[in-house]
């Protein structure tokens, strides 16, 4: 009697430390680092083409292992010079500019593996890539020339959980925006062709580093033996 007394206890006490383990957490918040860059009229095709800093705050709402909604505010450097590509301008013209966009938006993360800590039944793992798109606001703060429109992110990334609060993340994203003035009312309409809201060459991208902590713990459910 005894002997089947201390089973049950010891099974009890592994499903409490299993569950202790588990990923009880419904919210993520930290910060990231990283580039900018540009691409556009003054930068067709080349991938991180004069790159700028690039750094701000996240924070997301984990639904489950596979699913979150990421929020960002975030700052970037951007830059471009016509004289680097070999695009002809209407009277032989050259432009070239430096700003610094703010970025604020939310997108859902789809994890390709179940990403979490927990014990093995769960089927978790401490690394997963994962995809992202959603809906964001970019704006460029100048007296003479400011910008203001929507953005469409599109992205790939990494997560990596470093401990069972702490995550590491890699993302690169891209984001075309609505418009065709956040490289200034120069390279606004250099063509003389008509622009719309699909139709611009205005894109910018954000590689950056994130760290986050896990807070907000989960409603725990008490299962009856």
């Amino acid at each position: 009697m005894e002997k089947k007394a201390f089973i049950w206890f010891i099974l009890i006490i592994t499903m409490v430390v299993s569950r202790a383990g588990a990923q009880d957490y419904k919210y993520e918040i930290g910060a990231g680092g990283g580039v900018g860059f540009y691409m556009g009229d003054a930068n067709q095709s080349a991938l991180f083409n004069k790159p700028g800093a690039a750094f701000g705050a996240v924070m997301r709402r984990v639904i489950n292992y596979r699913w979150s909604i990421k929020f960002n505010l975030a700052t970037a450097g951007i830059k471009g010079d016509t004289q680097s590509f070999n695009n002809q301008f209407p009277d032989g013209k050259n432009f070239k500019f430096n700003r610094q966009l703010i970025d604020l938006g939310a997108q859902g993360e789809f994890n390709f593996f179940h990403y979490g800590m927990g014990p093995a039944y769960l089927d978790v793992y401490r690394f997963t890539p994962y995809l992202l798109a959603g809906l964001g606001f970019t704006y460029v703060p100048h007296k003479n020339d400011g910008y203001f429109n929507v953005n469409i992110p599109l992205g790939i990334g990494v997560k990596y959980k470093i401990s069972e609060r702490w995550n590491l993340g890699l993302e690169f994203s891209m984001r075309k925006t609505l418009g065709d003035k956040l490289d200034g009312k120069d390279l606004s309409d250099p063509y003389k062709i008509k622009s719309s809201a699909f139709k611009n060459t205005d894109w910018y991208s954000m590689t950056w580093f994130t760290i986050t902590y896990d807070f907000g713990r989960k409603k725990a459910i008490c299962n009856n033996l």
